[in-house]
């Protein structure tokens, strides 16, 4: 009866591992099938502003201080698009920085004028107790994320 029991436990577990893929979640489940390349919204970001999309590619970055973001490499050579996830709710351990994800959110796209970064510049700098030179800003700044709501981490 153990033994039997044992046997059914053993191939149930080995079963789970095999379905799963050795892939592991984080947060929400990701529902889209449709795959939006990193490449299509760094191009037009405007158009993709407000959307859900699901995104896949490597992990080439992971925030060191609380995991609260990940950067995912796009499908074009220095493109990659940061996966920002509310801060405790979701968690990205330091490990994941190589593996492959697919990844579901909502693309915010925010300007910022010249004036907004240099006052963000100096705020910083004072903050910290650096330097800044204002005279560095030249131009409005466009910062594009996903504001991740769920994610999938296998191996590459």
């Amino acid at each position: 009866m153990k033994k039997t029991l044992f046997i059914t436990l053993f191939t149930m577990m080995i079963t789970l591992i095999a379905v799963s893929g050795g892939k592991k979640n984080y947060g929400k489940d990701v529902t889209l099938k449709e795959t939006t390349k990193i490449s299509a919204i760094i191009a037009e970001p405007e158009k993709f502003n407000g959307q859900r999309v699901k995104v896949e590619g490597p992990i080439v970055d992971v925030c060191k201080t609380r995991g609260c973001w990940i950067k995912i490499g796009g499908d074009k050579e220095f493109e990659s698009v940061r996966f920002k996830v509310e801060d405790g709710v979701i968690v990205f351990p330091l490990e994941i920085k190589g593996k492959s994800v697919v990844a579901e959110g909502i693309v915010s796209v925010k300007k910022y004028s010249v004036e907004e970064q240099i006052k963000s510049g100096k705020e910083h700098a004072e903050k910290e107790g650096t330097e800044f030179d204002p005279a560095s800003i030249k131009e409005p700044k466009i910062v594009l994320q996903i504001n991740g709501e769920g994610a999938q981490v296998g191996d590459k």
